[in-house]
């Protein structure tokens, strides 16, 4: 079974209204955590932190979709053979 880990990140954004942040090189990298338990709450604590900010946002990536060891290796690994 292959470990299920998430991403929790956040910043400001252009518009609420959307995901495009402001300045991609001041996204706040909260962690990486191993079950989505976890990253909810980390996600929620920051969320709750930055509540009176209105372009703020958080996320949750779910990394471990990024690399399913069980499918074929993709084209772009290949690349770094």
């Amino acid at each position: 079974m292959s470990q299920r880990l998430h991403l929790v990140f956040g910043g400001e954004l252009v518009d609420p209204s959307s995901t495009k942040f402001r300045d991609p090189s001041q996204i706040h990298m909260v962690g990486i955590f191993p079950d989505y338990d976890s990253a909810f709450a980390a996600w929620k604590s920051e969320a709750q932190r930055t509540v009176d900010s209105a372009h703020t946002r958080y996320f949750i990536a779910h990394l471990h979709r990024l690399r399913d060891e069980e499918r074929a290796v993709s084209a772009t690994e290949e690349l770094g053979d």
